[in-house]
Order: C-alpha cells, then sequence, then structure tokens
C-alpha cells in the first residue's frame, strides 16, 4: 500500500472515552482537528507525517502549537483511531476511539498535483532559459529514464545535453495537466531545430524529483498558415 491510499479530504468524528474529536484530512501534510468539549477544547491545523503501514492502516504524526505530540494509528478497516500524546507537562495519553466519517474523501485536495506542475516548470525553466547545468542534479533522479531516442539514457547525459546547448535555445512554457504523479506540459521551444517546434513533454515524479520522461515535437505553423485557422500554441501568462 503507498501513501497515494491516504484518504485526503476525509472529515471523521472520532469518539474517545472521555473525548469527542472532529478530523479532517486536508492533504498528505496537514489535517484540522476540532475539540468542541472539556479542558483541551480548541481547533487547530496542524503539519503532519503520514506513513503508511499496510491494510488501510496509517501512522500519522503531528506535533501541536502547545508542544504537545501526538501519534495516530488510523485503522481504517477497522474504523479505529490509537492516539498516543505527550502533553506538554509531560503527562502520556493511550486512547482508542471509533471513527464515524462525516465528510468523504476528496482527492481533488491532494497537493501533489500542485508541488510536481511546479517542479517541472522550473526544471524546463533552468534547463532550457537558463541553461543551468546545476538544476539536473538537483530536480532529476539518479536514476532517470530518458524515452526520446535521441538523447542517452541518464542524468549524466542531460546534463551534458544542457551544457551544449546553443544559447538560440529557449523553452516557452504553455498549459499544464498533473494527475497523480503525472505531468504534461505544453510548450514552445526555439533554437532546437532550424524552425520553432511545439512540444508536450510528460513527466513522472517520484520522491520529489523527476524520474521519467517522454515527449512529442512538431514544427510550428502559424495561425493563418493553418488549416483551421487558430493557434497551436498559448504562451502561459
Amino acid at each position: 500500500m503507498s501513501i497515494d491510499s491516504f484518504p485526503v479530504g476525509l472529515e471523521m468524528h472520532v469518539s474517545y472515552p472521555k473525548l469527542q474529536v472532529i478530523l479532517t484530512l486536508l492533504s498528505l501534510t496537514h489535517l484540522k482537528f476540532e475539540i468542541k468539549e472539556g479542558p483541551f477544547a480548541r481547533v487547530e491545523t496542524v503539519a503532519i507525517q503520514v506513513v503508511p503501514l499496510g491494510n488501510n492502516l496509517f501512522a500519522v504524526s503531528w506535533q501541536e502549537h502547545d508542544g504537545a505530540t501526538v501519534m495516530n494509528l488510523q485503522d481504517y478497516d477497522r474504523g479505529l483511531i490509537h492516539s498516543y500524546a505527550t502533553l506538554p507537562d509531560g503527562e502520556f495519553l493511550r486512547m482508542t476511539g471509533s471513527l464515524t466519517v462525516k465528510g468523504p474523501a476528496d482527492l481533488i485536495t491532494d497537493e501533489r498535483p500542485h508541488r510536481n506542475k511546479a517542479l517541472v516548470l522550473e526544471a524546463m525553466t533552468s534547463l532550457f532559459q537558463r541553461h543551468d547545468v546545476s538544476a539536473v542534479e538537483r530536480l532529476y533522479a539518479a536514476d532517470y529514464i530518458q524515452h526520446n531516442p535521441t538523447i542517452p539514457q541518464g542524468r549524466e547525459a542531460l546534463q551534458a545535453l544542457v551544457a551544449s546547448l546553443s544559447p538560440d535555445v529557449y523553452y516557452e512554457p504553455g498549459r499544464m495537466i498533473a494527475e497523480g504523479d503525472y505531468v504534461a506540459i505544453h510548450g514552445r521551444i526555439r533554437g532546437w531545430a532550424e524552425a520553432p517546434q511545439i512540444v508536450v513533454d510528460i513527466f513522472r515524479v517520484d520522491g520529489g524529483k523527476l524520474a521519467e520522461h517522454w515527449d512529442v515535437l512538431q514544427e510550428e505553423v502559424l495561425a493563418a498558415e493553418a488549416a483551421g485557422q487558430v493557434s497551436m500554441f498559448e504562451p502561459r501568462n
């Protein structure tokens, strides 16, 4: 089981023996909890770490504003949350509560597509606008896979390619689409060939780096010369 199975967007009510908590899983990195009554009553959004343990079981940990630390074992198969909390005064709590789903998971709130689009945009502009060779090691995985048949495999080959680019090579980003670990970007590149080319690059992201790449290119035809009289490319604003 991967972290992709974590039910981002889920809202649930957790009933502990002496405590009622509303948890909302905002993303892979943040959750909101609300305690309405008792000495711990408050609403807070915290940064979390999520570790998948298999069989719909996740370890979710965080630190609260007052210094309290919490570890939740969220068991969605059994509808239970086992909580282990160390309070600011050192008191240690162990609690098991049943969960009731109040709002379904909604993967639209998954932050990966936003992060991955930003990564791809940075890579394409770093390499093919600024010709920054150092960006390859920073942004691309060590075992990077290249599907373009004219470019050798590996990160070192990509570094050599960027280092050899003519000053005339310049990339303009356009529309982007992202889902899960994949990003597609539509762009225009000048100086790569005799005429400007329109290119679609597709990347797979793994561990916060670009791990695999596919692309297709075609020579740009101006709108006035195209059969449909529309542009092939719209630059990113």
